[in-house]
C-alpha cells in the first residue's frame, strides 16, 4: 500500500485517502491543436516500470491536487510536491537518485 503525504496540508496518509489522477507533466494542447495531438493526450500514456510521476488528489483532505514521484514495481514513494510545478524539484530528482543511481530522467 502506498503511503503519501500531501504537500498542500501536510497529511500522512493511506492511499485509500487519496484518488490518482493518472500522469504528471504531460503537454495539454489548447484550440487550434489538431485531432492527433488531441487523441495523443488522450491516449498515448506511459506505463514504465520503475520511476513513475503522478497526479494525484487528496479527496478525503484539503481536496487538492499535487504529484508523486514513486516506483511503480515496489511501490516506494520518493516524494510528494506541488501540482504547479513544470517538472519535479531537484530534491525529489535527487533523491530518486540517491536509491537509484542509475535512473535518468526521460526527456
Amino acid at each position: 500500500m502506498l503511503i503519501l503525504t500531501c504537500p498542500n496540508c501536510g497529511i500522512t496518509a493511506e492511499e485509500t485517502e487519496f484518488h490518482g489522477g493518472g500522469e504528471a507533466h504531460i503537454t495539454r494542447f489548447s484550440t487550434g491543436s489538431g485531432d492527433g495531438d488531441f487523441t495523443s493526450y488522450l491516449f498515448d500514456k506511459k506505463n514504465p516500470r520503475g520511476v513513475v510521476f503522478e497526479r494525484w488528489q487528496h479527496v478525503f483532505g484539503c481536496g487538492k491536487w499535487f504529484h508523486a514521484a514513486r516506483c511503480s514495481a515496489t511501490l516506494e514513494v520518493f516524494g510528494t510536491y506541488s501540482a504547479q510545478t513544470f517538472e519535479p524539484p531537484a530534491d525529489i530528482i535527487k533523491a530518486i537518485k540517491n536509491k537509484r543511481p542509475e535512473w535518468e530522467m526521460e526527456t
